[in-house]
């Protein structure tokens, strides 16, 4: 059985935008409770949204980057720090590399933006994901949205 394949793109235009809502409706909405006026919020409309998408146009996930004043509250006002959110992957995506792949789309996006390191809150679950892409875990554990979560960071 051979691999689906997919791309992984900047969401620029409105259709892809769409999409990568979709698969945050399906993954943190419906699968993990997430209530949707937590899950969608004022970031949404000045960060950089990517897609990963199968060849047929079915989207397998997305995460997004705040970076600038739109980051600020999210890394302590440091402008140097870019801040990763919002990575979904679909069930049936899940263990195809689509995270990695989406991880390492953001991490090139923050770098072509002159960032000097990314941060995250991780659910405490994705923890050894993200220590094995490089990220290093930080501070105390907390709850977001009824989650918990360690912040993370990786420096580019």
């Amino acid at each position: 059985m051979s691999l689906p394949s997919y791309a992984v793109r900047v969401a620029d235009d409105p259709a892809d935008r769409e999409l990568c809502f979709a698969v945050r409706k399906e993954v943190f909405v419906a699968e993990q409770g997430v209530p949707e006026d937590l899950e969608y919020d004022a970031y949404d409309a000045g960060a950089l949204h990517v897609l990963a998408v199968r060849e047929d146009g079915v989207p397998l996930g997305t995460g997004r980057l705040l970076h600038g004043s739109e980051a600020a509250d999210k890394t302590g006002g440091d402008l140097t720090l870019g801040s990763l959110g919002r990575l979904a992957v679909t069930q049936d995506a899940r263990g195809l590399g689509v995270g990695v792949a989406l991880v390492r789309a953001i991490e090139d996006a923050a770098r072509a933006l002159g960032l000097a390191a990314v941060d995250l809150h991780a659910q405490t679950h994705a923890l050894g994901f993200y220590e094995r892409l490089g990220y290093e875990a930080y501070g105390p554990e907390y709850l977001e949205a009824g989650i918990a979560h360690r912040g993370m960071r990786r420096v580019l």
